[in-house]
């Protein structure tokens, strides 16, 4: 039994298929203007990349910021149950996650049954975010994928004080004004917004093992920074992009399995 999940994020679409509880194969593509489109496209791209027929896959779920715009879905479910699926499928013994996406950012709390128990997310503010570093890896002209190796090379962190990201572009504006080191703007941003999701680990009380998810997971600058303000290591992987939708296939797996 083959079933997909497709998460749609505000930067990314990502889809995963599971046949038989063991995970056959994720991929990822850009998002791009046309949500609905952007569903179809990593649908179709991942069967093509792995030969199943779509006449093969059971059942499909969809999750994420444009979920709700996959109109071939079996089901729509949200980002937190999904995460937390995908983080016990992925790993057993995780009992927290921090998802870092493009949109928000989120912690979410789990038992030793991979259930949901309690969570926190920050969806009004960019703060935070990787829509945060983007528009500051815009401002200081450096690649998105470079600023967290880039970052890594500070030895003195410049402080952002703003919360809003806007204010917070005035103030790395300012200081590449005043010659400050790339690095160690990039450091500072990196630190700012690594506080910002901690706050939400604390409300939810997070404790290690935690694996963290979301593209931003792929910045070792900003995972760095976020072990320092929590005060313990986290979990990564390859597929932390893709958490989601694997997630998201599990439970298709048990939809089709309950009908």
């Amino acid at each position: 039994m083959i079933c997909a999940g497709i998460d749609i994020g505000s930067i990314t679409a990502k889809a995963a298929l599971v046949r038989d509880q063991e995970l056959v194969d994720t991929l990822v593509i850009k998002t791009g203007y046309d949500h609905v489109k952007a569903g179809e496209r990593v649908f179709e791209q991942l069967l093509k990349k792995t030969g199943v027929g779509r006449e093969k896959v059971c059942a499909v779920v969809a999750t994420g910021y444009g979920r709700a715009s996959v109109g071939f879905a079996d089901k729509a479910m949200t980002e937190i149950l999904c995460h937390g699926t995908g983080a016990h499928f992925i790993d057993p013994a995780i009992r927290g996650i921090v998802d870092v996406g493009g949109q928000d950012s989120k912690a979410i709390r789990l038992d030793d049954t991979g259930q949901v128990t309690d969570f926190a997310m920050n969806d009004k503010c960019a703060a935070g975010t990787g829509r945060f570093l983007e528009v500051m890896a815009n401002a200081l002209d450096v690649e998105l994928a470079q600023m967290g190796e880039v970052g890594l090379q500070s030895q003195n962190p410049s402080k952002i004080s703003s919360i809003c990201t806007v204010f917070a572009e005035s103030e790395v504006i300012s200081m590449i004004a005043r010659q400050q080191k790339r690095e160690d703007i990039i450091a500072g941003i990196h630190d700012s917004a690594a506080a910002r999701v901690a706050i939400l680990a604390r409300k939810t009380k997070l404790a290690d093992p935690v694996m963290m998810t979301g593209g931003v997971a792929k910045n070792t600058g900003m995972r760095k920074a976020l072990e320092k303000h929590l005060g313990f290591e986290l979990t990564t992987g390859r597929l932390a992009q893709e958490n989601g939708a694997i997630g998201a296939a599990v439970l298709a797996s048990r939809l089709s399995v309950g009908s």
